[in-house]
């Protein structure tokens, strides 16, 4: 699994998805947020989609349609098929991982504030549940998304960091092409793939978690991860891009 995380490998999560099966796959995902509404202060938030049996029952009408395949299990396992997750609940379980399974409702407002007494009262003052996890467990994760960012998919955007990071890169598909039909540079760029990156730091007290999505840039290494550590030097390090004029910064 560690090696399966720093170089994005497919086949094993092929093959850990087949030996799970999907509903095991939807019990697991659920308590991290995943097709589920984080009640962050929003309106019209999105539930996306995690899939199972039940849910493909209730979402088809024909029999043979509400059948679940075992073949559909596979391209789950690597983040399709019927998968579909908003970039809030993508953060929201980055954020629950880092905080080794303490979740907290995401929020805009951090406190209400009283204008005649000053007195604050947190939006989220305490956790919402704990997710039954093995530290052990997690901290194969944390090390293996810190290594995604030393020597394997992103180690290039995150080269001469001044702080240590975990990271993950995704290539999310927009249309179904094989890979023999998709060309990066002939699809129409409509179709292209979606580049994808999630991020905590530091990463040995993470204070900020990142999810972020280029629209049909194509791999996330090379378009998503770049701009996460753009963002992470400012937030951390209070460095800002050096293409943006120091005459038009904030202050």
């Amino acid at each position: 699994m560690y090696k399966s995380i720093v170089m994005s490998c497919n086949t094993y999560y092929y093959n850990l998805a087949n030996d799970l099966g999907i509903d095991a796959i939807h019990d697991f995902m659920k308590p991290f947020g995943f097709g589920q509404i984080t009640g962050i202060d929003l309106d019209s938030e999105k539930r996306g989609v995690l899939p199972s049996t039940e849910w493909k029952r209730n979402a088809y009408k024909r029999a043979d349609q509400q059948k679940w395949y075992a073949g559909e299990t596979i391209s789950v396992g690597i983040g399709q098929g019927y998968n579909s997750f908003t970039i809030l609940q993508l953060a929201h379980a980055m954020a629950n991982v880092a905080n080794n399974g303490i979740v907290m409702k995401p929020h805009l407002v951090k406190a209400i504030e009283d204008p005649f007494t000053r007195n604050r009262v947190l939006t989220t003052p305490k956790e919402s549940y704990r997710i039954d996890l093995s530290q052990e467990n997690i901290d194969v994760i944390k090390k293996a998304m810190v290594e995604v960012n030393v020597s394997g998919t992103s180690a290039a955007a995150f080269k001469g960091a001044g702080y240590v990071a975990g990271g993950k890169t995704g290539t999310a598909q927009v249309f179904s092409l094989n890979s023999k039909e998709y060309k990066h540079s002939s699809t129409a760029e409509f179709l292209r793939d979606h580049a994808l990156y999630i991020a905590f730091a530091p990463a040995d007290k993470p204070t900020i978690v990142i999810a972020m999505v280029v629209e049909n840039a194509g791999f996330g290494a090379q378009w998503a991860a770049p701009i996460a550590r753009k963002a992470l030097d400012y937030y951390i390090e209070g460095k800002w891009p050096k293409e943006i004029p120091e005459w038009k910064r904030a202050p």
